[in-house]
């Protein structure tokens, strides 16, 4: 026979103080690590849900990224031109597009400087992406011209990146004619001509090509003949794939810190639980007498006091839940230690955070409340009644 809930839930709201205190401490632990979980999991979308598996990404071989991949432009021409895999667009000219990439220093509007992608593409790259990259405000860049446009993510976080400014990359000033909304990581970026972009970046090798491959073409199969390929060896991968690789370092970090975190506040969480039970189980003590002579065994005075402190932590968690909801969709910007350049995402308070954090919470209230609810089930009914 098990002790009545309602009995449970009395002596929560008899001892209130004890009880708001725990679910706070609770709260507090489980907000910062649904916090850091929201971060990390609006970082990894932004890269992971972005990418597409017609399009693929071509590095040169033992590289990581395309900051560290270099082509030569008759290879990358070679590739572009040769491989029967690419699809043809209406004019009978491969869907591929070659590209350069560099991490520039600029300015924050609000203090400090950090690195920006800046991408140099042909005019493939926009037939490429379609509608994944679109302007919301100006125009394209020309080609041959010393024109950019910049990613929506950039306008109001970094100086020089409104429309009509001048971004100046080393003696070259570049008009910003155009802001374009992506919803990968692109938008984050600045993008302008080939041409002019290796002048202006003194690159003057491609980093990547991309390309659309006709319908039904095995990525991975390609991957394999182009890894021993001697004429145009690459690294081939789907976008998606591409991406997703781009996100293990700062993930990583994130759920390090948030792991940490976890740890140093849930053991002061734990602690504060721990010691609200052991002062209601002083306090209780004739009580608990009375339930054991009533016949209630042990296991069921154990559960009982196990269930006060899964209620806590519950309460706690689902506290903690309600104070991270309002971060959903809030933007922040972090560094991507692939590229060592700032991305702008926003959190994601996704149901899978949400169920991580609750728990977690209820982990914390189980180890908080164990051994209170061990000592309660091992006092000895007639001792326990002796005591006021």
């Amino acid at each position: 026979m098990l002790v009545p809930l309602r009995y449970n839930f009395r002596s929560l709201l008899v001892r209130r103080s004890g009880t708001l205190l725990t679910v706070l401490g609770i709260a507090a632990t489980v907000a910062i690590l649904a916090g850091v979980l929201s971060l990390e999991a609006g970082f990894r979308t932004l890269f992971s849900e972005s990418g597409r598996e017609d399009l693929v990404v071509f590095l040169r071989p033992g590289s990581t990224n395309e900051g560290d991949s270099i082509w030569r432009r008759d290879v990358a021409d070679r590739l572009v031109k040769t491989l029967p895999e690419i699809r043809r667009g209406a004019d009978g000219r491969p869907l591929a597009s070659r590209e350069c990439y560099l991490a520039v220093l600029r300015t924050r509007i609000g203090g400090g400087k950090t690195n920006v992608p800046v991408r140099g593409v042909e005019p493939a790259s926009f037939d490429i992406h379609g509608d994944g990259v679109r302007i919301v405000a100006g125009r394209r860049f020309r080609p041959g011209a010393d024109e950019v446009i910049v990613g929506t993510k950039l306008v109001d976080r970094i100086r020089g990146c409104a429309l009509g400014d001048v971004i100046q990359l080393n003696t070259t000033p570049l008009n910003v004619v155009g802001v374009f909304e992506s919803e990968g990581p692109y938008t984050s970026e600045i993008w302008g001509d080939l041409d002019r972009m290796q002048a202006a970046l003194v690159r003057p090798f491609p980093n990547r090509v991309i390309a659309l491959l006709d319908p039904g073409t095995d990525v991975r199969a390609l991957a394999k003949r182009l890894e021993s390929d001697k004429e145009t060896p690459a690294k081939a991968q789907t976008e998606r794939e591409y991406l997703a690789a781009q996100t293990g370092a700062l993930s990583a970090t994130l759920l390090t810190l948030g792991g940490f975190l976890a740890v140093v506040m849930g053991l002061a969480a734990i602690f504060t639980a721990t010691n609200t039970m052991l002062a209601a189980i002083a306090s209780r003590t004739h009580e608990i007498g009375i339930l054991l002579a009533c016949g209630f065994r042990p296991l069921a005075v154990f559960l009982s006091f196990l269930g006060e402190a899964l209620v806590l932590g519950l309460l706690g968690g689902a506290l903690g839940c309600l104070i991270v909801v309002p971060l959903n969709g809030l933007e922040t910007g972090a560094t991507n230690f692939n590229t060592f350049t700032e991305v702008a995402f926003a959190f994601r308070v996704t149901p899978e955070v949400l169920a991580k954090a609750v728990i977690f919470s209820l982990v914390l209230g189980l180890l908080g409340g164990a051994a209170p609810a061990w000592r309660a089930a091992r006092l000895a009914p007639v001792a326990a009644l002796r005591r006021q």
